[in-house]
């Protein structure tokens, strides 16, 4: 048996999204900042989750480790995102293992149920992130920075809209199986309710022997009366029609009965 196209769908999806969420999570880039007064100006300063990073774009040179002197961390939109990102990781990690197991492209057929039980895993992993990407990219300018400065948004934030929306495909691919595991339930149920007698029990065998005392020969004449026979009209019948009458060989309606 084919590996069905939507568990084809999901699995590849997954790592992929795996991979975009996890740059995204580690990166220093979810904001940038650059046009700082007081400061040169090809400095731009990178605000992610775990670091910050100045750039200088002459130089090509990179610091991080820079102090945050403007309480960025302990805003509330980068603390819910430190939150859900690895909360993300983790299930979807889950979820990928749960869906291999279910897919099983080294036999022949699938396990639906767990495949399905993957794709439901991806497709939470997918919301979590999304929320947590969504919610700072809508606190993106409400975020402290210096006065005067140019908030720009982060390759961080586009990598982890599109883990997001990869995740929630695969899942979506992969909660198709509930259906054909639903499906194959039916079957079975409805092939358990059909097999009758059940396979641990025997139909006992209908034997009905014949009386020794019942004669043969009343047994013939018992079906020789038993035959119907055409009523036929005394007044209008023929006379060979009246010697048929009480013969058994003919037992055809007569013509004058019609």
């Amino acid at each position: 048996m084919r590996t069905p196209a939507a568990m084809i769908v999901g699995i590849v999806l997954g790592p992929c999204g795996l991979i975009l969420n996890l740059t995204s999570t580690l990166a220093p880039n979810w904001r940038d900042v650059s046009r700082i007064p007081d400061r040169a100006s090809d400095i731009i300063q990178h605000q992610g989750l775990w670091d910050i990073c100045e750039e200088t774009v002459s130089t090509h040179q990179t610091q991080c480790n820079i102090k945050d002197n403007l309480d960025y961390y302990s805003q509330q939109p980068v603390q819910v995102s430190k939150g859900l990102m690895p909360s993300s990781l983790v299930v979807l990690v889950i979820g990928l293992v749960v869906a291999s197991l279910g897919v099983r492209c080294w036999t022949e057929t699938p396990h639906h149920l767990l495949a399905g039980l993957g794709g439901l895993l991806l497709f939470i992993s997918g919301l979590l992130s999304l929320v947590a990407v969504s919610w700072y990219t809508n606190e993106l300018y409400s975020l402290p920075a210096t006065t005067g400065s140019t908030l720009q948004v982060g390759y961080c934030l586009v990598l982890g809209y599109l883990g997001s929306c990869l995740e929630i495909i695969g899942g979506v691919s992969l909660t198709i199986s509930f259906h054909q595991c639903c499906k194959e339930r039916k079957l079975k149920k409805v092939g358990t309710n059909f097999n009758y007698p059940p396979a641990n029990k025997q139909v006992p065998a209908i034997s009905t022997p014949v009386a020794s005392s019942v004669d043969q020969r009343d047994f013939e004449m018992h079906y020789r009366t038993s035959m119907p026979r055409s009523y036929t009209n005394t007044l209008d019948v023929m006379e060979d029609e009246r010697a048929s009458k009480y013969s058994y060989g003919s037992r055809l309606p007569c013509d004058s009965d019609l």
